[in-house]
């Protein structure tokens, strides 16, 4: 009874032989009859104690060795797979980077002047335009300035006119009459001396007369001299000194009026771009202090996305390339040109600043946001490409594709890739056009491993089987 016990209990369990394989029990129940006969047989002849094990040995050696046994007609089973073909395509050349976004233009405007805020104008978020009063400044000792300036300008200018107007003429015409008059006495002197020298050489004036009209005419002489030189003076030097003074006066008595009105002007805060007002720090009444920020305007219409990429990047890129901005949350992108390369490297990074500016109309792009940067470098037609789940990377950074072949195996094949373009790689090297490589379930694929090749259709559609 024990012995038909431990049968019925094998013949329950699932033997397995070397390897793991499941032994199917039921495909061997002829060889447990028969085993079952042995033992009933040795029963009935009375067995001895020592060849009972022997028996049993025996009978599982023969069980386990039939189990085990293949047959010979098994086929080796092929893994299902997806298949691409190799295509040729137009791929671009984008250069991705992170970016900054900066307005077209800003301007943190500063008062000159440091006194409390009268009053503001605007205030966060409002719109102007250049030359718009945005605050006004306390302002009545600059006004009380202006005011005593403007009439020291005013005394010197009325100073300046009665000096060129009224006594320079005066002096001038007085010149004129004082060597008239002296020419004038010189004439009447040399018609005397030459009458009196006549008489004299006649006999009938004595020497004495002769010689006092001769006197007389030499004095009248150096009178007109002097009356002739005073006028040439007056003509040359005196009326253009006394033009210069009268100037000069005129001249600082304006330019110290004129900086008054500045002081003044500049407690009158005007917006020097188009924008929007970004930050407006103070309250009126407090003291706006000269050199620190008031108001801070932005021109949005446009902004700048500005970018630190690698050299070897930058080296494809060329002033007015096409580029797109895509910013956090917002699934249409900005297009854009690209507007400055840096000529020279930023010394702490080692890389290129590139900037892309973009036209935002509905200021969706807000400055200071931190964006996606994609630029063209260039354009590849008939370029070999590939899906990027079918390239293969090693340890070594090898690439490799597994390549259908026409024996329904799947064949490694080194590759050499080139640009990537999304979830496309374009193949430079390793593969022609119209080759079909595995798409999906490469990984971990052995080399020359039979498959079940499955078209891999386009995105929402269901793999073939081909």
């Amino acid at each position: 009874m024990g012995t038909r016990n431990l049968t019925a209990g094998q013949n329950r369990s699932s033997p397995r032989c070397a390897g793991d394989a499941q032994i199917d029990v039921d495909a061997f129940a002829p060889l447990r009859f028969g085993r079952l006969s042995l033992l009933s047989h040795g029963l009935r002849r009375g067995l001895r104690s020592w060849q009972w094990p022997i028996c049993l040995a025996l009978g599982f050696s023969l069980l386990f060795l039939s189990a085990c046994s293949k047959e010979p007609g098994e086929k080796e089973p092929a893994v299902p797979v997806q298949v691409v073909a190799v295509e040729k395509m137009t791929i671009e050349h984008t250069v991705v980077a992170e970016a900054v976004l900066f307005p077209l233009a800003q301007s943190a405007i500063v008062p000159k002047i440091s006194a409390p805020v009268k009053t503001f104008l605007v205030s966060r978020g409002s719109r102007v335009h250049a030359g718009d009063l945005l605050a006004v400044l306390e302002h009545q000792d600059l006004s009380a300035a202006a005011v005593d300036t403007k009439g020291t300008y005013d005394q010197a200018q009325a100073t300046y006119e009665i000096s060129t107007g009224a006594d320079l003429p005066a002096e001038m015409q007085k010149a004129q009459l004082e060597a008239q008059a002296a020419k004038q006495l010189l004439e009447a002197q040399q018609k005397v001396y030459d009458s009196r020298q006549e008489l004299f050489q006649q006999g009938a004036l004595p020497r004495k007369e002769l010689d006092l009209s001769g006197v007389d005419l030499t004095q009248a002489r150096n009178q007109y001299e002097i009356a002739q030189r005073h006028l040439e003076a007056m003509q040359a030097i005196g009326n253009q000194q006394t033009l210069k003074s009268a100037a000069g006066q005129l001249e600082s008595a304006k330019g110290k009026y004129l900086g008054a009105t500045a002081q003044l002007s500049y407690s009158e805060i005007r917006s020097p771009i188009n924008g929007v007002i970004a930050d407006r720090p103070l309250y009126p009444g407090e003291m706006a202090a000269a050199g620190t920020p008031l108001l801070t305007v932005m021109d949005v219409s446009q902004v700048i996305a500005r970018a630190h990429i690698p050299q070897p990047d930058a080296a494809l890129l060329k002033l007015g390339d096409k580029a797109a901005i895509t910013a956090p949350g917002d699934d249409q992108p900005t297009e854009g040109k690209i507007t400055v390369i840096s000529p020279a490297l930023d010394p702490n990074s080692t890389t290129v600043e590139v900037w892309v500016q973009a036209k935002n109309p509905e200021q969706r792009l807000k400055p200071g946001t931190s964006v996606q940067l994609s630029m063209l470098a260039r354009t590849i037609p008939d370029a070999l490409v590939i899906p990027a789940a079918s390239l293969l990377t090693a340890q070594d950074k090898t690439t490799s594709v597994m390549l259908v072949g026409s024996d329904n195996r799947a064949h490694q094949k080194p590759v050499k890739i080139g640009v990537r373009q999304a979830d496309q790689i374009q193949i430079i090297d390793g593969v022609r056009a119209g080759d079909r490589v595995v798409a999906s379930g490469a990984y971990g694929l052995p080399d020359n491993t039979r498959i079940k090749a499955q078209e891999q259709r386009d995105q929402g559609s269901d793999g073939a089987e081909k």
